[in-house]
């Protein structure tokens, strides 16, 4: 999909300590109900501990966090499993939104994404997902999630900015999806430890 810019986000996952100040801070940003999390914070960890003859012990054991939203997708699943078009893609920003008057509440855009964005409402029936803060951008200003995050973790801007300060990352780590099902406009900074999706050992939303 063409859009005039793309917006999208930058992780750092060498930072992030799994506070979930970002996760808060995009509840209390629309009062999002109890249940449903735009932005959440997932915990990938693993290794193991090896007994050596002697009696001592070896270990590498790690642990990282990730902080996961929706990431505006070049080609969004969701889009695309949508019956209505309430699911959709703004041209002028690459942001995918909800048309909450044409959502009709299936949940197969929830079904169709890899990143579990978009989320229902129980309440209004409807599909809810992270907008990226779009009436903040129009102010000038960075989304909730970012302002928030006492370590600078997360950064947001239009894909060519991101790419000119921090290249093109490490690629996706786990417990994230392959990026070539939907062409997701985020940029991963990995943690020493970060895995590749396919050497799963165990993870945990925290």
């Amino acid at each position: 999909m063409t859009t005039n810019v793309q917006y999208g986000f930058y992780i750092d996952t060498t930072k992030c300590t799994g506070c979930k100040a970002c996760q808060v801070a995009c509840k209390d940003r629309k009062d999002i109900p109890v249940g449903i999390n735009w932005r959440r914070v997932y915990e990938y960890a693993g290794g193991d501990w090896v007994a050596n003859a002697n009696g001592t012990f070896n270990q590498n054991v790690f642990a990282y966090y990730t902080s996961l939203g929706c990431n505006h997708c070049n080609e969004p699943v969701c889009v695309k499993a949508c019956p209505t078009g309430a699911m959709h893609k703004r041209r002028e920003d690459g942001l995918v939104h909800v048309a909450s008057q044409l959502c009709i509440g299936c949940s197969s855009c929830a079904r169709a994404c890899p990143y579990d964005a978009p989320q229902l409402d129980p309440e209004r029936k409807v599909m809810t997902k992270c907008d990226g803060c779009f009436e903040r951008l129009a102010e000038g200003k960075n989304p909730s999630c970012v302002d928030s995050c006492p370590l600078r973790a997360i950064d947001f801007d239009t894909m060519d900015n991101l790419k000119q300060k921090y290249g093109n990352g490490d690629g996706h780590i786990a417990p994230l999806p392959p990026e070539s099902i939907t062409s997701p406009n985020l940029i991963i900074k990995a943690n020493v430890n970060g895995h590749r999706d396919g050497d799963i050992i165990n993870y945990s939303e925290v």
